[in-house]
Order: structure tokens, then C-alpha cells, then sequence
């Protein structure tokens, strides 16, 4: 069974291909959570289901012959999507021209699906009460002071990765900011002659990502490593074909995707 439909679609295979290169293009120059949280599959479209483990909690518990887990429960893996459609004119004067077919809908659409994916994973779902970095209970928050004075985002910066380590947290740390406040950290600092961010990445290991999606004013540190958080991923980022509507051609530009947050005190919040 083709799930994306793509048998049914009037396409030969070189369509697809560029297709599939101009939204794996697209998206990739806007994605940022996929930077530093680690990926955890594809495991297939076909996983809709996965175990999500409290760390902290986690134990096996024997009672009267019964063996289970602790500390384990269940989630679901949601669709995320977009939709777009190809004009079926463009399409046929492409095919008989040889000219390159006009993508850039579809190239609207991953951005799009890169902005939604980003947000998913920085702030979650409230209606379907779905944790994101940003929202999840559990985490810790240092108060933010003004970055814009003297080597406050140094300072603020170095707490955090000392709250981390007294956790017995000890590796990868990234950093996620707003661009407002990236901007903050272009200044010179008084008799060093280095840029306040350039302390910042080298303190990081260069581990600073910087998204629009986080609007104003927000950043997080967090030990992003595998024990602590992951991205389960079903279905990676995929286009299928749904129907031709109106002589047009449209499609379903897909994922299935959840974070999984196992230890939250691994994520420090400033503000």
C-alpha cells in the first residue's frame, strides 16, 4: 500500500524527486529544534504510539507474581501537516516545455511546516495538552537580568549550566534564544575586545540556536541530550498526494512527530 498516494498521482519519478529535494531544502534552512534535540527513529508512519519515561521515576515493581514499569507511560505521535496545490496548467506546460516545474508553492508550504514544527516543539499544544520545552511542568527558571547591560547574559548563562551540574547534569548544553535577544549579545564587552556572544559560544561549544518562531525575550538552557529529551519521530517530513481539485493539483505535505521530555529539570528557563 502506497500511504502517500503517490501511485495514483499522474507523476512520473523525477517530478517527485525534485519535489522531495525542494522541501527537504527548504525546510532544513528553517528547522532549528532538530539541531540540538536528538531524533529518535523514523520509526514508520505505522507507529502511532510510544512510551515516554519519567527518569527519575523510572523502576520495575513486583507484586504478587506481577512484574510492571514505573514511571512509563504511553503517548500518542500526532500528524502535523500542511496542504498546497500545483497548478495543473503550470504542470502540463512544465511536461511538455521540459521547463523546470514552478515549486514555489510548495516551498510556502515547507516553510510553513518547518514554522509549525518548531513551534510544536517549543511550546506544544495546550488543547491537546501536549508538553513542549517551553511549557512543560517540572523545569527550572533562573530570572532573566538585561542582557543589553554588561556581561549579564554571560552571568545568567553560566548560573544556569551551574544549576545543571549540581542536578547532576552534565552534558551537551544548548542554548535557545529569540533573535532580539541574539542581537543583545552583539556588543563588544569593555577591555576584552570580544563580542558577548562569542564568550557565550565558546562557554557552549558554539551550541547557540537562534529561532523567530520564540517571538521576544525568550531562552532556555537545556542538557539536550538522549537520557533527557528526544524527538520520536514516525513519518518524517513527506509529501503525499491527495486529489485533483478544480483541474488543480493538491497536496499533503506531512509528520508525524513527538517530543518526549524524560528528565524536565534538564531545561532551564529564563525570565
Amino acid at each position: 500500500m502506497d500511504y502517500l498516494s503517490r501511485d495514483a498521482a499522474p507523476f512520473a519519478d523525477d517530478f517527485w524527486q525534485q519535489l522531495d529535494n525542494t522541501i527537504t531544502e527548504t525546510a532544513s534552512k528553517i528547522l532549528q529544534g532538530r539541531r540540538f534535540v536528538p531524533i529518535y527513529g523514523p520509526l514508520g508512519i505505522g507507529v502511532t504510539n510510544i512510551e515516554l519515561d519519567d527518569v527519575e521515576n523510572l523502576k520495575e515493581v513486583a507484586d504478587n507474581g506481577i512484574i510492571f514499569t514505573a514511571g512509563r507511560s504511553y503517548i500518542q505521535i500526532p500528524t502535523l501537516y500542511t496542504d498546497f496545490i500545483l497548478s495543473a496548467k503550470d504542470m502540463q506546460t512544465s511536461q511538455h516545455s521540459g521547463y523546470p516545474v514552478d515549486l514555489a508553492q510548495a516551498i510556502n508550504a515547507a516553510e510553513q511546516a518547518a514554522i509549525q514544527e518548531d513551534k510544536f516543539i517549543f511550546f506544544g499544544n495546550d488543547t491537546l495538552k501536549i508538553d513542549g520545552l517551553f511549557t512543560a511542568a517540572g523545569t527550572q527558571k533562573i530570572t532573566k537580568t538585561d542582557w543589553n547591560i554588561g556581561e549579564n547574559s554571560f552571568k545568567n548563562i553560566a548560573e544556569a549550566i551551574n544549576l545543571l551540574v549540581k542536578e547532576g547534569i552534565y552534558s551537551s548544553y544548548s542554548l535557545l534564544i529569540s533573535p532580539d535577544l541574539y542581537l543583545q549579545m552583539q556588543r563588544i564587552q569593555p577591555g576584552t575586545g570580544i563580542l558577548e556572544i562569542d564568550r557565550v559560544k565558546k562557554l557552549l561549544h558554539k551550541r547557540v540556536f537562534v529561532s523567530p518562531v520564540l517571538g521576544k525575550e525568550k531562552a532556555l538552557l537545556i542538557s539536550a541530550d538522549a537520557r533527557n529529551i528526544d524527538l520520536a519521530i514516525g513519518q518524517d517530513l513527506q509529501t503525499a498526494y491527495l486529489e485533483q481539485t478544480e483541474l488543480n493539483h493538491k497536496f499533503r505535505l506531512l509528520e508525524t512527530i513527538r517530543l518526549r521530555i524524560k528528565r524536565p529539570k534538564s531545561i532551564i528557563q529564563f525570565e
